[in-house]
């Protein structure tokens, strides 16, 4: 397949995410109002690529991400090996009352003509607080990885992830992988943290 894209022929990882995880509650086709049970599956914008190229068509892949210490992140970290991917983890203490947290996404599928509906609680979340410098780069690009994405619902987070993935980016390109990102916009959560303005201003820094 003729892509004019220079991708390195090996590496220990063909794919790597930079990305926050979730939890999302589903009640199926039942609004929550009605819901008496929720299924829950584990997700995250940048997170579903690295586990779909794993899972479906056998790739060798990653994601880092934070990750806290109590009984969600467990589950989380359960998911995420059972997909394949290697995780490289931040790891967060929960204090037992507070958090930080892993997200939560409530997510109806909606029936007929009643749309889905789709709404978070994100408040004290790990993944927002993730910062430059908390991950080691140099080492997990030692063994060479050939693919580096990341996407805008973690530049929407924090001023700090956005600042993170320029890191990440920047330290990908150094070690010779392809870069991808994913705009991905979210009104929900960009209008938290400056609106639309703002996430032109995040976006176009990190696509430069």
């Amino acid at each position: 397949m003729k892509h004019g894209l220079n991708i390195n022929k090996t590496g220990a990882l063909d794919f790597l995410s930079l990305g926050a995880l979730v939890h999302r509650l589903d009640p199926g086709i039942i609004p929550f109002r009605k819901a008496t049970q929720c299924q829950i599956h584990v997700s995250g914008g940048e997170f579903n690529v690295a586990a779909n190229l794993a899972d479906c068509f056998g790739l060798q892949t990653g994601i880092a991400t934070a990750m806290v210490d109590y009984p969600i992140g467990d589950l989380i970290a359960e998911r995420v090996r059972a997909m394949g991917v290697k995780p490289f983890y931040k790891r967060f203490k929960h204090d037992g009352v507070h958090g930080p947290n892993m997200a939560a996404v409530y997510s109806d599928r909606g029936q007929g003509v009643r749309a889905p509906v789709v709404f978070y609680n994100r408040n004290n979340e790990a993944g927002a607080q993730l910062k430059p410098g908390d991950f080691d780069w140099a080492a997990i690009f030692a063994g060479g990885i050939r693919w580096f994405h990341s996407g805008g619902i973690f530049a929407a987070l924090s001023p700090t992830t956005a600042e993170l993935i320029i890191e990440g980016m920047t330290a990908a390109r150094k070690a010779g992988a392809i870069v991808s990102f994913d705009l991905n916009y979210r009104p929900k959560l960009w209008n938290i943290s400056g609106g639309h303005d703002r996430a032109v201003e995040v976006l176009d820094r990190i696509v430069r």
